[in-house]
Protein backbone atom coordinates (compact mmCIF):
# COMPACT_ATOMS: atom_id res chain seq x y z
CA UNK A 1 0.00 0.00 0.00
CA UNK A 2 1.37 3.39 -1.05
CA UNK A 3 0.24 6.55 0.72
CA UNK A 4 0.20 10.03 -0.83
CA UNK A 5 -0.60 13.21 1.06
CA UNK A 6 -3.42 15.11 -0.63
CA UNK A 7 -1.72 18.52 -0.74
CA UNK A 8 -4.97 20.21 -1.77
CA UNK A 9 -6.39 19.41 1.69
CA UNK A 10 -3.27 20.20 3.72
CA UNK A 11 -3.58 22.96 6.30
CA UNK A 12 -1.16 24.52 8.78
CA UNK A 13 -1.84 26.63 11.82
CA UNK A 14 0.22 28.14 14.61
CA UNK A 15 -0.86 27.70 18.20
CA UNK A 16 0.49 28.05 21.71
CA UNK A 17 1.37 24.87 23.60
CA UNK A 18 -0.92 24.51 26.61
CA UNK A 19 1.76 22.97 28.84
CA UNK A 20 4.66 25.39 28.30
CA UNK A 21 3.25 28.46 26.50
CA UNK A 22 5.67 28.15 23.57
CA UNK A 23 4.80 28.56 19.90
CA UNK A 24 3.96 25.35 18.04
CA UNK A 25 2.70 24.36 14.59
CA UNK A 26 0.07 21.86 13.51
CA UNK A 27 -0.45 20.45 10.05
CA UNK A 28 -3.12 18.08 8.82
CA UNK A 29 -4.31 16.56 5.57
CA UNK A 30 -6.10 13.65 3.97
CA UNK A 31 -3.92 10.82 2.75
CA UNK A 32 -4.80 8.71 -0.28
CA UNK A 33 -3.91 5.19 -1.27
CA UNK A 34 -4.62 3.49 -4.61
CA UNK A 35 -8.36 3.42 -3.72
CA UNK A 36 -8.73 7.08 -2.71
CA UNK A 37 -8.92 8.70 0.73
CA UNK A 38 -7.53 6.28 3.33
CA UNK A 39 -6.59 8.40 6.34
CA UNK A 40 -6.37 11.81 7.95
CA UNK A 41 -3.40 12.88 10.04
CA UNK A 42 -2.71 15.66 12.51
CA UNK A 43 0.95 16.43 13.27
CA UNK A 44 1.79 18.87 16.05
CA UNK A 45 5.36 20.16 16.13
CA UNK A 46 6.60 21.33 19.53
CA UNK A 47 9.75 22.92 20.98
CA UNK A 48 9.47 21.52 24.51
CA UNK A 49 12.48 22.76 26.48
CA UNK A 50 14.36 23.20 23.18
CA UNK A 51 13.60 19.63 22.09
CA UNK A 52 12.09 19.31 18.62
CA UNK A 53 9.39 16.67 18.67
CA UNK A 54 6.29 15.90 16.64
CA UNK A 55 3.18 14.19 17.94
CA UNK A 56 1.21 12.52 15.16
CA UNK A 57 -2.34 11.20 15.31
CA UNK A 58 -3.65 9.34 12.28
CA UNK A 59 -7.20 8.15 11.68
CA UNK A 60 -7.37 5.18 9.31
CA UNK A 61 -10.66 4.04 7.83
CA UNK A 62 -13.28 4.70 5.17
CA UNK A 63 -13.77 8.31 4.07
CA UNK A 64 -16.25 10.19 1.94
CA UNK A 65 -19.43 9.81 3.95
CA UNK A 66 -20.86 9.73 7.43
CA UNK A 67 -19.49 6.26 8.14
CA UNK A 68 -17.01 6.16 11.03
CA UNK A 69 -17.52 2.64 12.37
CA UNK A 70 -14.25 1.37 10.83
CA UNK A 71 -12.13 4.34 11.97
CA UNK A 72 -9.20 3.72 14.30
CA UNK A 73 -6.84 6.38 15.63
CA UNK A 74 -3.17 5.65 16.26
CA UNK A 75 -0.68 8.04 17.82
CA UNK A 76 3.09 8.40 17.99
CA UNK A 77 5.78 10.75 19.20
CA UNK A 78 8.73 11.42 16.91
CA UNK A 79 11.82 12.95 18.44
CA UNK A 80 15.03 12.33 20.33
CA UNK A 81 15.40 9.12 22.31
CA UNK A 82 18.11 7.99 24.67
CA UNK A 83 20.94 6.14 22.97
CA UNK A 84 20.12 7.19 19.42
CA UNK A 85 21.69 10.00 17.41
CA UNK A 86 18.62 10.10 15.15
CA UNK A 87 14.99 10.81 16.05
CA UNK A 88 12.75 7.79 16.59
CA UNK A 89 9.02 7.16 16.51
CA UNK A 90 7.35 5.74 19.60
CA UNK A 91 3.76 4.51 19.66
CA UNK A 92 1.54 6.37 22.15
CA UNK A 93 -2.19 6.48 22.88
CA UNK A 94 -4.02 7.67 19.76
CA UNK A 95 -5.99 10.90 19.86
CA UNK A 96 -5.24 11.55 23.52
CA UNK A 97 -5.44 15.34 23.09
CA UNK A 98 -8.25 15.24 20.53
CA UNK A 99 -11.87 15.94 21.41
CA UNK A 100 -14.33 13.08 21.58
CA UNK A 101 -15.90 12.86 18.14
CA UNK A 102 -17.16 9.96 16.01
CA UNK A 103 -14.61 10.84 13.30
CA UNK A 104 -11.80 9.41 15.49
CA UNK A 105 -13.55 6.05 15.75
CA UNK A 106 -11.77 3.91 18.31
CA UNK A 107 -8.83 5.78 19.82
CA UNK A 108 -6.32 3.01 20.33
CA UNK A 109 -4.26 2.85 23.49
CA UNK A 110 -0.57 2.11 23.03
CA UNK A 111 -1.19 -1.52 24.08
CA UNK A 112 -4.09 -1.90 21.62
CA UNK A 113 -2.05 -0.28 18.86
CA UNK A 114 0.89 -2.63 19.33
CA UNK A 115 -1.32 -5.62 18.52
CA UNK A 116 -3.68 -3.99 15.98
CA UNK A 117 -3.78 -5.49 12.46
CA UNK A 118 -3.36 -2.00 10.91
CA UNK A 119 -0.17 -1.14 12.83
CA UNK A 120 2.02 -1.70 9.74
CA UNK A 121 -0.25 0.67 7.75
CA UNK A 122 0.15 3.28 10.48
CA UNK A 123 3.97 3.04 10.39
CA UNK A 124 3.92 3.36 6.57
CA UNK A 125 1.77 6.45 6.99
CA UNK A 126 4.18 7.91 9.56
CA UNK A 127 7.06 7.29 7.12
CA UNK A 128 5.09 9.13 4.41
CA UNK A 129 4.47 12.10 6.72
CA UNK A 130 8.13 12.28 7.76
CA UNK A 131 9.26 12.11 4.12
CA UNK A 132 6.61 14.26 2.43
CA UNK A 133 5.21 16.79 4.90
CA UNK A 134 7.73 19.62 4.65
CA UNK A 135 6.80 21.22 7.98
CA UNK A 136 7.17 17.97 9.93
CA UNK A 137 10.35 16.91 8.10
CA UNK A 138 12.01 20.27 8.67
CA UNK A 139 10.96 20.33 12.33
CA UNK A 140 12.13 16.79 13.16
CA UNK A 141 15.23 16.58 10.97
CA UNK A 142 16.13 20.22 10.48
CA UNK A 143 16.15 19.66 6.71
Amino acid sequence: MTFLIDESTRQIRDFVCGCCDTAADRTWAYVNDENGAAAVYFASCYHHDGVHEAWIDAILGTWGGDRHDDHVTFGCRVGPVTGSPAPAATLVDGGAAAPDSPIYGHKLSRAEGLSHPRLADFWRLVDTILERDELVRRHVYGA
